[in-house]
């Protein structure tokens, strides 16, 4: 542990960014295993749903940094192409 007020900080600092990223990747998986569970079945306007809660969660990753820009870019092209295979 540091002795360093300024170093305590950022330790107490990390660890709440650390939590928050860790949320917003979970979140993330979360809306993906939906939309591929919603993919199984043939109820088209559950799956157009849970394909823009995904992208809604991919965008938001990104703008928080979570997740590189291209990254997400290319998440969200992998979601499209399975949508549109269906």
């Amino acid at each position: 542990m540091a002795n360093i007020k300024s170093a305590m900080k950022r330790v107490k600092v990390s660890k709440i960014q650390n939590m928050r990223n860790r949320m917003i990747t979970s979140d993330l998986k979360t809306a993906i295993k939906k939309f591929d569970k919603a993919l199984e079945s043939d109820d088209r306007a559950a799956i157009t749903e849970y394909y823009t809660v995904a992208v809604s969660k991919v965008d938001k990753a990104a703008a928080k940094g979570v997740i590189h820009k291209n990254a997400a870019n290319r998440k969200k092209a992998q979601l499209t192409k399975k949508l549109a295979a269906k």
